[in-house]
């Protein structure tokens, strides 16, 4: 049975984008714009999710939150066929998204030159990590990766022989990846409908999580890095810690009066305490704050900092997020096809945007895209159980 086509929702309702199947971030790009309201159509290889196998991180079956709301076309891309259909349907797109390394997409017939000629409004955008261009264009990599190359993966740092962070793959892939595509797409649509004319958008999450790291490289080049790294796990009073149940807190009173605020809940006021500044003060600083946090529940620490200024909050799991009061009150969380999963952001006051659907069994719109293109369908292809 065919899935019916969702109803769109959102500042990007009315919009078309073509999707090529991958993993990381531009799935997650491409979520973000079906969040939007924008109809997305997912192009991935004919295939059958068996429900008794386990999901992986490389296939997630319908726990693929960011095939949310798509619609699903399965076509063997290596059947000549199938590569006219997709060329019909890009004739109708505002947008292109693909992830593959440069030159795949163009050993296909799917190239920026093909489409844009059939499509000059089109807007192809191209995801990597390395980028189109440069020395390690065609090297393989991942997101710890591009963070290293870009500087950032050695923010954390606890002290000049600590060892660099090494962050959940979120800050390269989806912050510096997948964000950066959808802002450049999202700009490229709003240029093509002045101009007429569509462009390549060249996004590589070593670009991405460089220009994250704007506001580090300015307090880098003042100097204010060199002497201490606040931001990085050194400074006791932008730190996390263990309360007496086991659970954690944060703290990140940087400025002068969150902090005075921390101190008077916690009765500190000597002047010790008072040389916030003072990176020799620091270690013995932290140890006190250790102290104090291990003679309390995290319950017990958030009812005390409730309502402050004191910049203080639980470190919570990916279970307990979605309960937490404020969260709740935002509606940041919902449940779609019985999985919790963060509610599309940012939100819009007249055009908000919505989760058009749950994720989509491979194929399961073909047969409608197909006859809404007048394409017959390509011969059929056994799908392989996965």
């Amino acid at each position: 049975m065919n899935a019916s086509k969702p109803t769109r929702q959102g500042p990007l309702a009315g919009l078309r984008v073509v999707e090529f199947a991958g993993i990381g971030p531009a799935p997650f790009c491409g979520m973000m714009l079906a969040d939007m309201g924008a109809e997305v159509i997912l192009v991935e290889r004919p295939r059958t999710i068996d429900p008794s196998a386990k999901p992986t991180l490389l296939d997630l079956g319908r726990f693929t939150v960011t095939h949310r709301g798509k619609r699903s076309l399965a076509l063997d891309l290596k059947d000549p066929a199938a590569i006219d259909t997709v060329l019909a349907l890009i004739d109708t797109a505002d947008a292109l998204t693909e992830g593959f390394r440069p030159g795949v997409m163009e050993r296909l017939g799917l190239g920026p030159d093909v489409c844009l000629a059939r499509n000059p409004k089109l807007v192809y955008g191209r995801m990597t990590g390395w980028g189109q261009t440069g020395p390690l264009a065609q090297s393989a990599g991942h997101d710890i990766n591009y963070v290293a190359l870009s500087g950032l993966l050695d923010l954390g740092r606890k002290g000049a022989d600590g060892e660099p962070w090494v962050p959940p793959t979120i800050v390269g892939d989806m912050a510096g990846g997948a964000m950066f595509l959808a802002f450049g797409v999202v700009s490229a649509l709003l240029e093509a409908q002045r101009s007429g004319t569509g462009q390549v958008v060249d996004a590589a999450i070593t670009d991405g999580a460089a220009v994250l790291g704007a506001l580090i490289h300015g307090a880098n080049a003042a100097g204010l890095l060199q002497r201490n790294n606040v931001l990085g796990g050194e400074a006791h009073f932008y730190n996390v810690y263990r309360c007496a149940d086991g659970f954690w807190l944060s703290l990140g009173p940087i400025e002068p009066p969150f902090y005075r605020a921390l101190g008077e809940l916690l009765s500190l006021d000597d002047a010790d305490w008072q040389a916030q500044y003072d990176p020799a003060r620091w270690p013995s600083l932290h140890a006190r704050l250790e102290a104090i946090f291990a003679t309390r529940t995290r319950e017990d620490w958030c009812a005390l900092f409730e309502g402050s200024d004191a910049c203080v909050a639980p470190v919570l799991s990916l279970d307990e997020a979605p309960d937490h009061p404020h969260n709740r009150a935002r509606k940041a969380f919902i449940e779609v096809d019985g999985i919790s999963q963060p509610a599309p952001a940012p939100r819009f006051s007249r055009t908000p945007g919505a989760v058009g659907g749950a994720v989509p069994a491979p194929g399961a719109d073909t047969a409608a895209i197909l006859r809404e293109l007048g394409c017959r369908e390509p011969k059929k292809v056994t799908p392989r159980v996965r």
